[in-house]
């Protein structure tokens, strides 16, 4: 899946420099605090953890909708690939402090933070080594509780290249300069919008998920910082635009683990991260994700979701903070 512009990056855990990455290494990330440490993703008035029952309808939610192909079921976008290759999702990598951090080359340097990545054999890129697909890298540092992510990740004669890289303090709410781009579309990270399994598992996803759509516009709503669409007008979706799921939409007959994450699609709703295939979202990289779990959740139709208008969240237009 993906877009016309940008971005991701990382590593995991005692690694090498300049080595090529490969697919192998293991999903340590926790679902409230990164596993094993004290790093949560993003602080508490976050906007990816902001409750967005109660907030209006977005005045141009049924135009928004109107090109989004509402006649189909959600997709989720990973669990097990029952033998075909690396299972489907977006890989976390966990690292220590003492991981080395090596330089990696930008195609879209001016909007890249030029910092070194803690990138190494360990790295588990999207897709595996060598795939055709997005790339990415996300790495945690769980000493400093930083966020490294890359998009479009290789190796090419022995140095690190990708599309662009974006870092994160997940202790702040501090947005990229605007018009910027990270590993997604939308300028935001990817992390904080990931199902992981660990949270479904504990039937606690306290955040927004992060979702692709096939057509956009040249426009971005706050938090967003940067867009990647196609199309001029505003009738056209927004990166940064978040939908809600309806709070009636019955869950009989749905399992527990299906229960709590429609819940989190009620209370936290997705968010419009990238261009990519209509109403795919997002979860990590884990072999314990439940086949019947992800059958389950292709029953979600998109003509349950609403767009909300959160603007009166905001309390800077450089900060992911929300009002009480």
């Amino acid at each position: 899946m993906r877009r016309l512009v940008l971005l991701a990056v990382v590593g995991l855990l005692a690694g090498s420099s300049a080595a090529a990455p490969s697919s192998a290494g293991r999903p340590v990330y926790d679902a409230r605090p990164v596993g094993g440490t004290s790093c949560s993703a993003f602080p508490a008035d976050s906007w990816w953890h902001a409750d967005v029952r109660d907030l209006p309808v977005h005045a141009r939610s049924r135009a928004w909708l109107s090109h989004m192909s509402t006649g189909v079921d959600l997709h989720p976008d990973f669990g097990p690939s029952y033998g075909a290759g690396p299972d489907y999702g977006i890989p976390i990598t966990v690292v220590r402090p003492s991981h080395p951090k090596v330089r990696v080359r930008f195609d879209y340097a001016s909007e890249s933070d030029r910092v070194r990545y803690p990138l190494g054999v360990d790295t588990r890129i999207e897709g595996g080594r060598g795939s055709a697909g997005d790339k990415h890298a996300i790495v945690v540092d769980r000493g400093s509780c930083r966020l490294y992510e890359t998009w479009n990740t290789r190796v090419r004669g022995g140095r690190w290249v990708a599309g662009s890289g974006a870092v994160w303090s997940l202790t702040s709410n501090r947005l990229r300069p605007d018009g910027w781009t990270s590993a997604d579309a939308a300028g935001l990270p990817i992390l904080p919008g990931l199902l992981r399994w660990n949270e479904v598992r504990a039937g606690r996803v306290d955040h927004a998920i992060r979702f692709t759509t096939d057509v956009t516009s040249r426009h971005h709503l706050w938090p967003a910082r940067h867009d990647a669409g196609s199309q001029d007008s505003r009738a056209y979706p927004p990166m940064g635009a978040r939908f809600r799921l309806r709070a009636g939409f019955s869950t009989r007959g749905f399992s527990a683990y299906a229960v709590a994450v429609i819940a989190a699609m009620k209370k936290y709703g997705l968010v419009l991260a990238d261009n990519g295939s209509p109403w795919y979202f997002q979860g990590e990289q884990n072999a314990r994700w439940p086949a019947s779990l992800v059958e389950e959740l292709k029953e979600i139709p998109a003509s349950a979701f609403v767009a909300v208008d959160i603007s009166s969240l905001k309390v800077s237009d450089d900060s992911g903070q929300v009002r009480d």
